[in-house]
């Protein structure tokens, strides 16, 4: 279906508009297509996603701050997710008793083998995009990059000038 059936929008302000609304209603797809596969887990995506930034650094701990460079949600409750996934034996935390974010975190045993468990499952997410080419997948990929890389472009340029304004204001 179209983007214009399944929200019931006849018209959109122009193409962009069109392309924001579409990438959030995806979005939201893929979010419930995934939840519904970290439920039957017992878990949610941001602790998938903790668990798997674990994995990549295993054996090796990971500090609260490099797993939220890492996330693919930013959010402020890393800590919370952290010690959730602590709780149910998946992680385990060493040091920082004064200071949670100096904590090392690494996988448990658990940890690892809730992965494997999952992993069958996990890969079958990739056949939602079945439906594109390797060549649309890869331009899909490249139009996506493109769009963050412009906001991150622009909004340096913005920094820069507003820096340079500040700079001559003090003179």
């Amino acid at each position: 279906m179209s983007l214009e059936a399944d929200i019931q929008q006849k018209a959109f302000r122009n193409e962009y508009q069109k392309a924001i609304l579409n990438i959030l209603y995806t979005q939201n797809y893929l979010v419930g297509r995934m939840t519904e596969v970290f439920k039957k887990f017992d878990i949610t995506r941001q602790q998938y996603n903790v668990l798997r930034i674990l994995r990549g650094q295993f054996p090796d701990p990971a500090s609260i701050n490099v797993i939220k460079e890492r996330m693919l949600e930013k959010m402020s409750d890393t800590s919370r997710i952290v010690e959730r996934l602590r709780l149910k034996g998946l992680i385990q935390r060493e040091g920082g008793k004064n200071d949670k974010r100096a904590a090392e975190i690494s996988i448990t045993s658990s940890g690892l083998e809730l992965l494997k468990k999952m992993q069958t499952e996990v890969d079958e997410l990739d056949n939602i995009l079945t439906g594109l080419t390797l060549e649309e997948a890869q331009e899909l990929n490249s139009l996506l990059d493109k769009v963050r890389n412009c906001e991150t472009a622009e909004t340096e340029k913005l920094l820069h000038s507003l820096e340079l304004l500040n700079q001559t204001e003090k003179f």
